[in-house]
This record gives structure tokens, C-alpha cells and sequence, in this order.
């Protein structure tokens, strides 16, 4: 199989992190990095010797892998698509933004190619996915993480993070509320609404707790199949807390799998 050639769509925490752990990676070759003018610079300094643009380019990329958010998925991956590249997209909360799905889906369906959606900083989906298909009752998905990890968001509104001595809870309701007021911490929260019941009808949890220093997630599920509930304390990515490290490993995953002579 020859080397996959992949343009990456952000150099932010995410998408420096993929870099790094792609690099000597005789399958994988970074071709592209796709970042706004004023990142240009920077994203050279990262990857001296990789291409760097404003825009993925039309020819000698195999795929495209989205770690930069909803406006990145509107101006890049759905043109890619649409031409027929395959895309990978880690920017799931931005799904909850009404009818970007369904964009997605018919940009992939007009190219003949298909969009994957990666889990990202949370297991089971492959067993929540296959649940839907006996029929599911209720899902339900808690997200705590410590005080800072929600800074610069709705959190902050009539209360003060760092004085916090216990526990909070900051939302509840539906993921794709979540997904809209919290669209960096709430990835997780989308894409178990995606793979399950739907974004109005996942029930959604956001807690603030001083007593955690990890990212923790909890999905509950309940069927035809039966039930599960998993408990996922993930380490936040050392460059940016609102976002797990499992978000990395995840996309990266999702990349191996595509040149892997054996896949799971």
C-alpha cells in the first residue's frame, strides 16, 4: 500500500499533537497544513518543510482530517467532500449547529466519498451505534471536568470557577443545547447523541468540580440490547485542558486504520 497523503486542517493543540505523534510514520505523510493567514507562520515553525495553505489543496491528498472547528468545516471539509476526498472530522459538537450534518452527508454523497466521525475523548460509541439499531430507550451522557477546564464559557456567568469548593453542575439539558453553549468542552456530547438517540434527545450533564483533575466522562445507556454505563477519567491535553488527550490518540487511530492491513 503506498503512503496516504493527508492535509490537516488546524495546527492548534489538537492538530500539533496529531503531528507529532505522525512524524517518522512511513504510512502516513502530513502533506498539507491547512491554516487562516495569520497562522501561517506559525504552523512553518511547527512543521518546517510541510506545505502550508489557506485552503486544502485540489490535488495529491488522500485525505483530509479536520482538528480546527465548525468554520473549518464549512470553508474546507465539505468543498473537499464534495470533490470527492474523504474527510475526518474531530469537530463533532459542531454537528450540533442545525443542518451542518446533513451538509456533511450530502457533500459526501455528491463526491462518492464518506465523512468519518471520530469518538474522540469517549468509548463505547461502537456499542451505543449498534444499539440503536435493536432500539434505545434513553441516553444519558455526564461530563465533569475541574473548574478552569470551563473558562471562557457560559460557566462563568454568576459565579466565580476558582473559588469553587464543591462540586457544580453548570447545565442540563439536551446535547444539542450542550453542544451550542459549550462547543469546546461539549465534542463528547455530540457525538453520543450522533451515534445514539440524537442530539434533542440525549440528556446531557456538565459538572464543575474542584476535586478532579481529570476530564471525566459518563455514558449510560439503556434498550432492547439491555444496558451499559461507562466511566472514562481521561488526562486533559497538556497544551489546551478543555480538551482530553484521548481526542489526539483518537484521531491518530482513526488515521492508522485507513492504511492498517488489519483494522479494529
Amino acid at each position: 500500500m503506498r503512503e496516504l497523503r493527508v492535509a490537516l486542517i488546524g495546527c492548534g493543540a489538537i492538530g500539533t499533537s496529531v503531528l507529532e505523534l505522525l512524524k517518522g510514520d512511513a504510512a502516513l505523510q502530513v502533506a498539507a497544513i491547512v491554516v487562516p493567514a495569520e497562522g501561517v507562520a506559525a504552523a512553518r515553525q511547527v512543521a518546517p518543510g510541510v506545505r502550508v495553505a489557506s485552503s486544502v489543496p485540489a490535488e495529491g491528498i488522500d485525505l483530509v482530517v479536520e482538528t480546527a472547528g465548525h468554520a473549518a468545516i464549512e470553508q474546507h471539509v465539505l468543498p473537499a467532500l464534495a470533490r470527492g476526498t474523504p474527510c475526518v472530522v474531530a469537530s463533532v459538537g459542531a454537528l450540533s449547529a442545525k443542518g451542518l450534518a446533513e451538509k456533511l452527508e450530502a457533500a459526501a454523497i455528491a463526491g462518492r466519498t464518506q465523512v468519518q466521525l471520530i469518538p474522540g475523548a469517549v468509548g463505547a460509541i461502537d456499542a451505543l451505534a449498534a444499539a440503536r439499531i435493536g432500539g434505545l430507550d434513553s441516553v444519558r451522557y455526564t461530563g465533569r471536568k475541574p473548574p478552569q477546564a470551563w473558562k471562557g464559557t457560559p460557566a462563568e456567568q454568576g459565579r466565580d470557577l476558582g473559588a469553587l469548593s464543591a462540586e457544580t453542575v453548570i447545565f442540563e439539558g439536551s446535547a444539542r443545547e450542550a453542544a451550542l453553549l459549550y462547543p469546546k468542552n461539549a465534542n463528547v456530547a455530540a457525538t453520543v447523541s450522533l451515534a445514539g438517540l440524537g442530539l434533542d434527545k440525549t440528556l446531557v450533564r456538565l459538572i464543575a468540580d474542584p476535586a478532579t483533575t481529570e476530564n471525566v466522562h459518563t455514558v449510560e445507556a439503556e434498550g432492547a440490547f439491555g444496558s451499559f454505563a461507562l466511566t472514562m477519567r481521561n488526562k486533559p491535553l497538556a497544551a489546551n485542558p478543555k480538551t482530553s488527550a484521548l481526542t489526539v490518540y483518537s484521531a491518530v487511530r482513526a488515521l492508522r486504520n485507513r492504511v492498517a492491513a488489519l483494522a479494529i
